[in-house]
This record gives C-alpha cells, structure tokens and sequence, in this order.
C-alpha cells in the first residue's frame, strides 16, 4: 500500500506499508509520524479521507481528534484530488523485477510531480463538485 497527503502548496513524504495496513499501522506508521506534523505546520488545514475501516476506526479517529477533518458519507462518489495523483503516477511507472525497485520507483515520480499538477486538481474542484451534482452522485468526465 502507498499512502501519501497533499495540500495547494505541498505533500508529504510517500509511506509504503508492506503487508496489510491495520488500523494501528494507520495510526502508527502515518498519522503520527507523517500526518499530524504535516498539518501543524499549516494551520486551518482541513483532512480528507476515505472510509476505509483503518481510517474510521476508534483508534485511528481518537489520533485526528487533534486535527479539523472533512466528514466523508459511506459510498460518496470520491472528488479528492489525490485519486488523480495516484492515476499520473500509475501511468508513469513501469515493469519491475522486485518490490524494492517498484518504491524507488514510485518515491521518483512522487518527488517529481509539479506541485503546480497538484493546484490545478485543487483549481478543478469547483468544476468536479458541480459535474458530480449535476450527475446526482453518478459518473462524471473526470
């Protein structure tokens, strides 16, 4: 699994949890080392995330407690922009023989990415928001 945030002007450092990501790997592994000191360097920072069950558990929820996050309903259509990283960095990788090449890989085009890519997703979700609307929560062009 590969886990990464970004905001309008920065990211974090990509996390590649090997095996299966629990809810105390979660908090252990990225929230509290990654996460939560990202966010305190950018005051009035909202957090977004799915519901995937490490990210909603007790465990997880009582470590944000510090932090404002944006309430997400169970099967909404998913507008964050970070889909749209992962998909650019998906189509930039290629063929490995192991694991270890895969991360060095994944961490390139990571470092790579314009953070002005990552603007024009934030810029975008006016636009993605009013298309999802309109579509009552359907597919949309983007």
């Amino acid at each position: 699994m590969v886990w990464g945030a970004i905001s309008f002007d920065s990211r974090t450092p990509l996390v590649v949890i090997r095996g299966t990501l629990t809810a105390q790997r979660y908090v252990d592994d990225i929230l509290r080392p990654v996460l939560l000191p990202f966010l305190l360097q950018l005051p009035g920072l909202v957090f977004q995330q799915d519901n995937t069950r490490p990210h909603t558990a007790r465990v997880a929820m009582n470590c944000l407690q510090a932090c404002q996050t944006l309430p997400w309903p169970a099967r909404s259509p998913d507008l964050s922009p970070i889909e749209h990283v992962w998909d650019m960095m998906g189509r930039r990788l290629h063929l490995t023989r192991n694991i270890d090449d895969l991360v060095r890989q994944l961490d390139q085009i990571w470092q790579e990415l314009p953070q002005e890519t990552i603007r024009e997703l934030y810029r975008s979700m006016p636009r993605r928001v009013a298309a999802c609307i309109q579509a009552r929560g359907g597919s949309t062009p983007y």
